[in-house]
């Protein structure tokens, strides 16, 4: 039997207006107690492009940007069983509570997964036809090849629900 891991606690406030979803964090996130700590994933270069912010690998400060712009940030999956890092590898998955967040959050008007095993995980727990809008975004990680600038229009979408 392999190690169980676990999500961190989700990174929101009153103020957040959109929530990400992960998976669940990577070997070296874990490592990190970081989310999306891997030094290859583009994860928070997408962040601080979106918004013209100057890049920093100071972790507090990227915490802050995310707030400044009200964007909360979580995982799908609380805890499962993986060998690696590899979405494909995990099993023995538990939910986080995302409905119930969300319930404890109302300002939030649109939820976006980071890769297709949390968009597969998270319609499977609230349903297709959810009351609030959820897209699916490529994956930030390195193994999904795309490339950045394309990624980064993708992800422009989030945009659109922090405008108001």
């Amino acid at each position: 039997m392999q190690n169980r891991i676990f999500s961190f606690p989700p990174i929101i406030s009153n103020d957040s207006k959109i929530l990400i979803l992960g998976s669940i964090p990577g070997v070296k996130s874990l490592e990190k107690q970081q989310y999306y700590g891997h030094p290859q994933n583009k994860f928070w270069k997408i962040i601080f492009e979106l918004f013209n912010e100057e890049f920093t690998e100071d972790y507090d400060e990227r915490l802050n940007v995310l707030k400044k712009h009200h964007i909360a940030l979580w995982d799908v999956i609380d805890s499962c069983e993986r060998k690696g890092s590899l979405d494909s590898e995990i099993k023995n998955e538990e939910t986080n509570q995302i409905e119930e967040l969300l319930e404890d959050y109302p300002n939030i008007t649109a939820i976006f997964c980071n890769g297709g095993k949390s968009y597969k995980n998270l319609q499977k727990l609230l349903g297709k036809n959810f009351k609030i809008p959820i897209y699916l975004l490529p994956s930030t990680s390195p193994l999904h090849t795309i490339s950045f600038e394309r990624k980064l229009i993708e992800w422009k979408k989030i945009l659109e629900y922090l405008s108001i």
